[in-house]
């Protein structure tokens, strides 16, 4: 993608997450750094600040090759870490201490239906197979990153949600548990 598309298309990537049910409702959530032109969550970020919902970035631990969550006030708290890639100099938390929260999960390419095609070191994989289940999972992507089916092995993890600048695809699961919810009139979360 041209450099002067990204910022644009970014943005309403982002707007379309900030609008979600999902996002309102999370009272913690975790971002990450954008590398290249992955989607930004910056936008993402001042909201959550603003708004005072708690904020983590994941810092890669690279004796564990595990990614810890850590807490942070703003963009200042990151530095560059693994990979070049900015993390938190902030100390890791406990993810089972957390509150009902949303992890924001980059990625090369989507399906509609919540599969992720990553950079291949299973980072995200392995922290989403830790999550707790009221953890929210989506998945940030331009319409292009978006195809029908992407190879999967059985340590892949689904996400609950992808979010481009033109949709919100939740996982077929998460259709399913949101109907019925709604038939019995309570909320989705």
């Amino acid at each position: 993608m041209p450099a002067k598309l990204v910022a644009p298309a970014s943005a309403r990537v982002q707007s379309a997450f900030l609008d979600a049910d999902f996002y309102r409702a999370a009272r913690a959530i975790v971002l990450y750094s954008s590398l290249g032109n992955e989607v930004s969550t910056d936008l993402i970020l001042r909201d959550a600040i603003d708004s005072g919902c708690a904020t983590f970035y994941p810092r890669l631990d690279r004796d564990t090759d595990t990614l810890a969550l850590c807490r942070v006030a703003g963009r200042a708290d990151l530095v560059p870490g693994a990979y070049g890639i900015l993390e938190p100099a902030t100390p890791s938390i406990d993810i089972a201490s957390m509150p009902p929260y949303t992890v924001v999960v980059p990625g090369l390419a989507f399906t509609p239906a919540g599969e992720r095609l990553g950079r291949g070191g299973g980072h995200y994989d392995r922290l989403i197979a830790e999550l707790p289940p009221h953890a929210i999972t989506v998945g940030l992507a331009y319409s292009f990153q978006l195809l029908d089916h992407l190879p999967q092995s059985a340590s892949d993890r689904r996400l609950s949600f992808v979010v481009t600048e033109s949709a919100i695809y939740p996982a077929p699961e998460n259709v399913r548990r949101e109907s019925g919810l709604r038939e019995q009139g309570g909320n989705p979360r």
